[in-house]
């Protein structure tokens, strides 16, 4: 196995903290290594130290004989000119284009492109090019189910070594052998995918903890013998005691954030009543539908996963949803209790040139005053960070913003489009924890599996005519599906009719959904009971428990009896 690359001692010193510390590794062939951090850890930062496109201030780099690297940024910049003059000709272009939806613009400037065509044609050019290590910075970022099933089979088939920066998890797991972990400027090397690194990552918090307390125990013992003795008072003992008392009242390395992402549930109540669309058509500018002929209500509490193809209309939609477009043809409306906050997929709506406790504030509010900076604290906005102008944070600082000013308002609706693109996987999961509490009526478009799994019960398709139908099977046949576990479904039209206009479909996904939102809180008393340490608290907890669990067998007898009606 051929050394590609190799680190020896690397340092990299950011503007107030160490990024990379002492970090040393070898990359070879063959190797699909997955980095791992939250945001502002140095992903990006070790990604160009290996592509050569960054100096570290200390150590060494040493490439093997003629290797080249592919660099894929999270923000690519390509040559002027045409997408064809950009990647050149070949079947192999052609394929992956089309597999990335771009096959119709090959003719367009690249200056033309939005962010997300640039980031795709990107990716087809870094494949296209015939070097030995790939860097890849977040390269599923707006790509559809389709286009991320192609790029895994790439992954998978490269023949030389791969280097990536990722918030999916199903792809880490899937192509991965080794992953690299940057934490507070330390680095930790992991065998195996993420599915191993989250064992790991259990293991050394656990190990941490139990070498807390035993080293805070030690340090009792001695200090009460040493009070004990009779030269307690002489200098020599009186030194080790003050030792001793300064161990008991140190503390271990702070986390990497302060605190949890602790966003209130709090939400004005939402009536029967949420959304309705009626015959729905929209078109731009007198051209085809881009979505056509859609009827759909939404009831307090659903949490509707829309996914489909690159181009579809899936933002089109949500837009639609939002009231943010007003459709061609049909109505649609809102309960009249309903508060909405859309979450978009560009991250730009707000102002760069504020900073952001002034956006937090808002027009009428006073920067800086104590509501708005706890808010900002439990969305990690701390130091210098809400004194920071807009244009000055990092992309998923910048999704961060943009998901605190969503929930400022206190929506009791969440459209969400693509959440998780720029942000880190620690995020990521804290934002499924609160989701799987908030009891509002959630509409996420995405494809990250993952996040899906997690936090939506019920999952539409907006097809490529502009029709919209529901997902035969739901998310995990879905999945199961992307992962050629299962075949094709039947058609997403016939499934809609089948479960939106019988009644017993309707009751049918209704229990189903009570299901999940109880198995959620389940999972969840559990874990607050297996964690707490206080007898009273553990019995009310247990209490709790008990009764959530005893609805949800009621819950499931319901189901039993409505499937076999």
């Amino acid at each position: 196995m051929a050394i590609l690359l190799d680190l020896q001692h690397v340092t990299f010193e950011g503007s107030d903290r160490t990024l990379l510390r002492d970090l040393s590794f070898t990359i070879s062939d063959g190797d699909r290594i997955g980095v791992v951090g939250i945001n502002g850890a140095g992903k990006s930062t070790l990604l160009k130290i290996l592509a050569g496109a960054l100096e570290p201030d200390g150590g060494v780099i040493r490439r093997g004989r003629g290797v080249t690297v592919g660099f894929l940024e999270q923000i690519p910049v390509l040559p002027d000119g045409t997408v064809r003059e950009a990647l050149g000709s070949g079947w192999e272009v052609d394929a992956a284009l089309d597999r990335l939806g771009m096959l119709a613009a090959v003719d367009t400037q690249i200056s033309a492109l939005s962010g997300g065509q640039l980031k795709r044609v990107a990716l087809a050019r870094v494949f296209a090019q015939p070097d030995d290590v790939l860097i890849l910075d977040e390269p599923t970022n707006h790509l559809d189910l389709g286009a991320i099933e192609w790029l895994e089979q790439q992954i998978k088939n490269f023949k030389g070594a791969i280097v990536l920066v990722s918030h999916d998890r199903f792809l880490l797991d899937q192509v991965t052998t080794r992953m690299l972990e940057i934490d507070r400027g330390h680095t930790y090397l992991h065998a195996g995918g993420y599915s191993k690194l989250l064992e790991t990552q259990a293991e050394r918090e656990e190990q941490a903890a139990n070498a807390e307390s035993v080293r805070k125990n030690l340090a009792r013992r001695e200090l009460a013998w040493l009070r004990r003795g009779v030269k307690a008072r002489s200098t020599k003992p009186q030194a080790r005691i003050d030792a001793a008392e300064r161990l008991l009242s140190t503390k271990k390395e702070a986390a990497a954030r302060e605190g949890s992402l602790d966003l209130a549930t709090d939400m004005p109540r939402l009536g029967n009543t949420v959304i309705k669309a009626h015959n729905v058509h929209y078109a731009y500018d007198g051209g085809r539908d881009i979505i056509r002929d859609v009827t759909l209500e939404l009831g307090p509490g659903d949490r509707v996963g829309i996914v489909g193809p690159n181009g579809a209309g899936k933002s089109t939609f949500v837009g639609l949803l939002a009231q943010q477009r007003e459709p061609t043809k049909g109505t649609m409306k809102h309960g009249p209790t309903v508060v909405l906050a859309y979450f978009d997929q560009q991250g730009d709506t707000f102002d760069d040139n504020k900073t952001v406790q002034e956006l937090v504030a808002g027009p009428r509010g006073v920067p800086g005053n104590p509501a708005d900076v706890a808010l900002m604290k439990r969305f990690w906005f701390t130091g210098a960070l809400p004194k920071s102008k807009a244009r000055e944070l990092s992309g998923g600082e910048r999704r961060r913003l943009q998901l605190l000013l969503a929930l400022a308002v206190r929506p009791n609706v969440l459209i969400l489009d693509e959440p998780t693109n720029d942000l880190d996987l620690e995020t990521i999961r804290l934002i499924e924890d609160f989701l799987a509490e908030w009891p509002g009526t959630l509409i996420v478009v995405s494809h990250d599996r993952a996040f899906l799994s997690q936090t939506t019960d019920r999952l539409l398709e907006v097809n490529i005519d502009g029709t919209l139908g529901d997902v035969a099977g739901g998310i995990d046949a879905w999945i199961a599906r992307s992962a050629g576990v299962i075949d094709s479904p039947m058609d997403s039209k016939e499934a809609s009719t089948s479960s939106d206009t019988a009644p017993k479909g309707r009751l049918l996904r209704e229990a189903e959904k009570e299901i999940n939102r109880l198995e959620r809180q389940v999972t969840k008393m559990a874990d607050k009971v297996m964690h707490t340490e206080d007898f009273v608290e553990a019995g009310k907890l247990n209490k709790e428990l008990k009764t959530l669990r005893a609805s949800l067998q009621e819950a499931e007898e319901r189901w039993l009896a409505l499937s076999e009606l």
